[in-house]
C-alpha cells in the first residue's frame, strides 16, 4: 500500500483530493460538517455556509523530564510538548480550512487519545466544520483574524450564532497548558493528618500556581490576537499517563473582537405562556 504524502501547506494527498470533491460551486459537490441540525441551521442563520469538515492530527512521542519528588515545579519539558502537539494539530487543520477559501471553522474539538504504540505516545486531534460567510463583517473589512488566517472556535452553533447576533466575531481558539509536578507528603505530615479536617497548604498553593500560569498563557495568546475579551473559557486537568502527582492543566477559549463599536445588542423578547 502507497503510503499519502504531504501536499500544500502540509496537508496529505488524501486529504487534498476529499478537500477537492468539497469544492463549492462543484456538480455533485455536497459539504459535511460534525455540527448538530440546529447548529447548522443557526449557522446559515448566521450569514455563513458550510463547506465541509476538517481535521488535523499528530501522534506525539511525550518525552520524559527528571523531577524532584519533594518539590512542586511545573515540567517544562511536558508543557512544551503538549502544547506543541496541539499547535501541529490545529495548524493541520487551518491547513485543510485554507484550501477550502474558509473565512473559519467552527464547533472545533481539541482532543488527546492514548494509542498504544507506547506509554508516552498519543494522538492529539483537532476537527471542525470549516465555514464562508454571505457577506463581509458590518463596516468592511474582512471575518479572518490580524495574522490573516480563518478564525477558529469552539463555541457550539447556538454560542455562535448568539455572538455574531450580538454584534462580535470569533478570531481563534487561545490555550495555555502547564503540566505540574506536586510534590509528595513527607511521612510525618500524613501520618499527622489522619483524622483531622486541615487543609494540605502546599497542595493548594501547587495547584493555584498552576492554573494561573494555564491561564496566563491563554490570555497571552488573546493579546497577541488584539482580542476584546475570551469566551466559553473552559479550565480542566488531565493526569493523562503521568500518575496522580503530574497534571496537566489546561485552559481553552475563544478570543473575540466587536464587529462595530456603535453596535447596541439586541434584547431577548420574552414570551409569556398563558396556561388554562
Amino acid at each position: 500500500m502507497t503510503m499519502s504524502q504531504p501536499s500544500a501547506g502540509g496537508v496529505p494527498a488524501d486529504a487534498m483530493r476529499r478537500l477537492a470533491e468539497l469544492e463549492p460551486g462543484k456538480p455533485g459537490s455536497i459539504f459535511t460538517s460534525d455540527l448538530s441540525v440546529n447548529e447548522f441551521l443557526l449557522v446559515r442563520e448566521a450569514g455563513f455556509q458550510p463547506l465541509g469538515m476538517v481535521l488535523g492530527s499528530s501522534i506525539y512521542h511525550v518525552g520524559m523530564q527528571v523531577r524532584r519528588w519533594g518539590k512542586n515545579q511545573e515540567l517544562k519539558t511536558l508543557s512544551q510538548a503538549m502544547y506543541h502537539a496541539r499547535e501541529l494539530a490545529m495548524s493541520r487543520m487551518e491547513a485543510e480550512a485554507d484550501q477550502l477559501g474558509a473565512d473559519g471553522i467552527v464547533g472545533v474539538r481539541l482532543t488527546v487519545e492514548a494509542r498504544e504504540f507506547g506509554n508516552d505516545i498519543a494522538e492529539f486531534i483537532a476537527i471542525g466544520t470549516a465555514i464562508k460567510a454571505d457577506n463581509p463583517p458590518p463596516g468592511g473589512g474582512k471575518w479572518r483574524n490580524n495574522k490573516g488566517q480563518a478564525f477558529t472556535s469552539d463555541l457550539s452553533g447556538q454560542d455562535f450564532w448568539t455572538l455574531i447576533r450580538a454584534g462580535y466575531a470569533p478570531l481563534g481558539m487561545v490555550m495555555g497548558t502547564c503540566v505540574y509536578h506536586i510534590a509528595h507528603q513527607k511521612v510525618g505530615a500524613v501520618f499527622s493528618n489522619v483524622g483531622r479536617n486541615v487543609e494540605i497548604e502546599p497542595f493548594t498553593q501547587a495547584l493555584y500556581d498552576a492554573r494561573e500560569l494555564a491561564m496566563a498563557r491563554m490570555q497571552t495568546e488573546a493579546e497577541a490576537l488584539h482580542a476584546e475579551g475570551v469566551v466559553g473559557v473552559q479550565l480542566d486537568a488531565h493526569n493523562h499517563r503521568w500518575g496522580g502527582h503530574t497534571t496537566e492543566f489546561f485552559s481553552i477559549g475563544t478570543a473575540v473582537r466587536q464587529l462595530r463599536p456603535d453596535h447596541e445588542i439586541e434584547r431577548p423578547t420574552m414570551v409569556l405562556s398563558l396556561g388554562g
